[in-house]
C-alpha cells in the first residue's frame, strides 16, 4: 500500500500528523514519535513485554528437567555458550530489524522480497501456536479454580480413582530367606510369615499418583487416543473462553493497554517463584532435590555427548522466541533511536537467569516429595505437562496449607502463559495493521476481538476428550522445524543476500557509530557460527525424527499425516511467494531473481526525519504502490 509524502505526514516529533481518514488510532497518542503506528508509552512497557514474551512456560517446566538430565550444573556451560553463539545474535538481529523499519514480520521483508514467504511462515506458525497455547492457559485456569477447596481434589484417591491409584509405592513381591533357603514370594505371603525382604530384591506394583489420575480422568477426561475424539469437556471450554476474553480485554488498545498490564503479569511471577523457593528450601529433602538439579550430582563428562549440546541450543532457541515474528512486531513500536542492543542483552540474560532460578524453586519441592514418598528424586522428576499438572501438584498437595501453594503455582503459570500469548496475538494484529492501516485505525477493537473469537473456535478441538493429543501434535510439528527453517533463511537472507555489513550500517543509524572491535563478535556469529549451529540443529532434528506420541499412546497414521500437512502448510509460503515474486518481476530469469534479492524502493526507516542520506530516496518511492501479488495481496505491503 502506497504512502503519501505530505507535509508532516511522516515527520518526527510530537507534531500532529495529517490524517487522511480523520480517524484516531487507539494505538497511537499525541506523544508518539510515529503517529501512524504508535510507539510504546515508555521503555519499561517494551522491556517488560519482551521479558514476558521470552519468559514462558518452558522456563519453568522444561529447562530444570533438561539441566537435571544433562549433567546438572555442567549443563550451564553449553547453555551459556549457545546463548552467546545462537540465541543473542538472532535476538539482536530481529529487534534491530523491527525497530529500523517500524514494520511487522511480513512487511519487514521489503528488505528482501524473495524471502517474504519467511515472514508469512512466522505468522502462520504463531497462529497455530496461539491456538494451542491458550488451551494450556485454560488448563492452568482450571487447576487455579480447583485450588479453591479446603482439600485439593488430587490430594488423595477419591471416587474417580481406580485400583492403581496410590500415594505410596506398593510392594508386589520380593526375595526372602526361609529355613536357610532364599525364596521368591508375593509380599502378602512375606508379611504373613513375618519374613523380611532381602535388600535390592523388592518389586513394586505399577501404581499412579492421585494427581496423575486426576489429570487424565477428571481434568482432561482423556480418551484412548486421537481416533476417539469424544465430547467437548465443557469446563475446559469455559476456561478457554475466559482465557481468550482476558487476552482480548488486555489487547483492545494494542500496546497502549498491554504495555500497562505487563507490569503485573511479567513481574509477579518472580514474586511467586521467590515464595515457592523460600517455602521449598525449608522442607525436608529439599537439599536432595537441589543436588539433583545443579549440585553434587553434576556430571562434567556429559559435555562429551552431542545430545547435551543439541538440547542446550534447542532450549535457548525456543526459550528466546526467535523466528516467531513476535520480536519484530514488538520492536516495531520502538522509537527509532532506542538502544536495541542493550535491550537485547537485558532480555536474553533475564530470560536465562529466570530459567536457572525457576529450577531451584521446582527441585526443592520435588526433593521434598521424593523424601515423603520414599522414592529417589529421579522417579518424581518430569517435564512438560507431567511436571506442571502431575508431579508438582502432587508435591504441593503434601504441604501444609496446600491450597495456597497450589493457587500460587497455577497463578504463576497463568501469568507466564498470558504474557507470551499477548505478544503472539499482537504479532497477528501488527501484521493486519501493516496490511490494512486505515482499517485498523477505525476498527482496531473489533478486529482484535474478531481474531480472538476465531482462534477460540479453532481451539475447541483441543478441549475435547482427545484434546491433549491435538495440543501435543501441533506442538510436535509446528513449533519445531518450521521455526528452524524460518530462522535459517532469515539469517542467510539478511547476512548473505541483503548484506551483513549493510545491515550493521542500518543498526548504526539507530544506536550510533561503533568500532570494528564492537562488531567483531556479531560478524563472527552472523556470518558463520549462528547459521552453522541452526543448520546443525535442523539436520539433527530431521535425522532423529520420531513419530509423535503422548506418553505410551502412539498416534494413528492419519494423525501423523495431519501433522505433516500442518508443517507443510506453514512453510509452503516460502517457495510460493518466492515464485510469484520472480514471475511478476521484469527481465530474464537472472534479472528477475536479482531484482527480487534487492530491497524494495520503499525499504528504510518509516519516518522521513530518520532516513538521512542513505535512504533519502524512500520519500518519493512511497508515493508509488509497491508491486503486489494479486492472490496473496494480504501478505504484501
Amino acid at each position: 500500500m502506497g504512502m503519501l509524502s505530505l507535509p508532516g505526514f511522516l515527520s518526527c516529533g510530537k507534531k500532529k500528523d495529517f490524517n487522511l481518514s480523520n480517524e484516531k488510532d487507539v494505538h497511537a497518542s499525541g506523544n508518539d514519535e510515529n503517529s501512524d503506528r504508535g510507539n510504546w508509552s515508555n521503555k519499561a512497557d517494551y522491556l517488560l513485554s519482551m521479558v514476558g514474551y521470552a519468559v514462558g512456560l518452558g522456563n519453568v517446566w522444561r529447562f530444570p528437567y533438561l539441566t537435571y538430565q544433562n549433567g546438572g550444573g555442567a549443563f550451564l556451560i553449553p547453555y551459556s555458550l549457545m546463548l552467546a553463539l545462537a540465541g543473542l545474535p538472532l535476538f539482536f538481529m530481529e529487534c534491530s530489524l523491527g525497530q529500523f523499519a517500524s514494520l511487522g514480520p511480513i512487511s519487514i521483508w521489503r528488505i528482501l522480497p524473495l524471502f517474504q514467504g519467511v515472514g508469512i511462515t512466522m505468522v502462520v506458525i504463531s497462529t497455530f501456536v496461539a491456538i494451542y497455547y491458550n488451551v494450556i492457559i485454560a488448563y492452568a485456569l482450571y487447576y487455579l479454580f480447583a485450588s479453591f477447596q479446603k482439600v485439593l481434589p488430587w490430594s488423595d484417591c477419591f471416587s474417580w480413582a481406580d485400583e492403581f491409584c496410590s500415594k505410596t509405592r506398593i510392594v508386589s513381591d520380593c526375595n526372602a530367606e526361609l529355613d536357610g533357603e532364599v525364596i521368591h514370594a508375593n509380599y502378602s505371603y512375606i508379611t504373613s510369615n513375618n519374613l523380611t525382604c532381602i535388600n535390592g530384591t523388592v518389586n513394586y506394583k505399577p501404581v499412579q499418583f492421585p494427581s496423575e489420575q486426576y489429570w487424565n480422568k477428571v481434568a482432561l477426561q482423556r480418551s484412548s487416543g486421537l481416533d476417539e475424539t469424544g465430547d467437548i469437556v465443557w469446563y475446559l471450554a469455559l476456561c478457554l473462553l475466559l482465557s481468550w476474553m482476558i487476552v482480548g480485554a488486555v489487547l483492545f488498545k494494542g500496546i497502549k493497554s498491554s504495555g500497562k498490564v505487563v507490569y503485573f503479569t511479567a513481574l509477579f511471577p518472580y514474586v511467586i517463584l521467590l515464595i515457592l523457593l523460600v517455602r521449598g528450601a525449608t522442607l525436608e529433602g529439599a537439599l536432595d532435590g537441589i543436588e539433583y538439579y545443579i549440585g553434587r550430582q553434576s556430571n562434567i563428562t556429559k559435555l562429551m555427548e552431542a545430545e547435551v549440546w543439541k538440547d542446550a541450543a534447542t532450549q535457548i532457541f525456543y526459550s528466546l522466541s526467535v523466528a516467531w515474528g513476535g520480536l519484530v512486531a514488538l520492536s516495531s513500536y520502538n522509537k527509532f533511536h532506542n538502544n536495541c542492543y542493550s535491550d537485547a542483552i537485558f532480555v536474553c540474560v533475564t530470560n536465562c537467569v529466570t530459567s536457572v532460578f525457576a529450577g531451584f524453586a521446582i527441585f526443592s519441592i520435588l526433593g521434598h516429595m521424593a523424601f515423603v514418598s520414599e522414592r529417589p528424586v529421579s522417579e518424581v522428576v518430569d517435564s512438560g505437562f507431567d511436571l506442571a499438572f502431575v508431579a508438582y501438584p502432587e508435591a504441593l498437595s503434601r504441604l501444609p496449607v496446600s491450597p495456597l501453594w497450589s493457587f500460587l503455582f497455577f497463578f504463576m503459570l497463568l501469568l507466564l502463559g498470558l504474557d507470551s500469548q499477548f505478544a503472539t496475538i499482537e504479532t497477528l494484529t501488527t501484521t493486519i495493521q501493516d496490511i490494512y492501516p486505515e482499517v485498523m485505525k477505525k476498527l482496531r477493537i473489533p478486529v482484535t476481538l474478531g481474531v480472538c473469537i476465531l482462534l477460540f473456535f479453532l481451539g475447541l478441538i483441543c478441549v475435547t476428550q482427545a484434546g491433549i493429543y491435538w495440543v501435543n501434535l501441533i506442538d510436535h510439528f509446528c513449533a519445531g522445524w518450521g521455526i528452524l527453517i524460518a530462522a535459517v533463511l532469515e539469517i542467510i537472507g539478511i547476512v548473505y543476500i541483503y548484506g551483513g555489513n549493510r545491515f550493521i550500517e542500518d543498526i548504526e543509524m539507530m544506536i550510533g557509530k561503533k568500532s570494528c572491535i564492537f562488531w567483531l563478535w556479531w560478524r563472527i556469529c552472523w556470518f558463520f557460527v549462528t547459521p552453522v549451529l541452526l543448520m546443525a540443529i535442523l539436520v539433527w532434528s530431521l535425522v532423529t525424527f520420531s513419530p509423535p506420541s503422548y506418553g505410551s499412546v502412539l498416534y494413528p497414521t492419519w494423525g501423523t499425516a495431519v501433522g505433516w500437512c500442518m508443517i507443510i502448510f506453514c512453510v509452503i509460503w516460502i517457495p510460493i511467494v518466492g515464485i510469484i515474486k520472480i514471475a511478476k518481476a521484469k527481465g530474464n530469469i537472472c534479472q528477475r531473481i536479482r531484482s527480487c534479492c534487492r530491497p524494495t524502493a520503499n525499504w528504510g526507516p518509516y519516518l522521513e526525519c530518520n532516513r538521512g542520506e542513505r535512504y533519502s530516496h524512500v520519500v518519493d518511492s512511497r508515493k508509488e504502490k509497491e508491486h503486489e501479488i494479486p492472490t496473496v495481496s494480504a501478505f504484501v505491503y
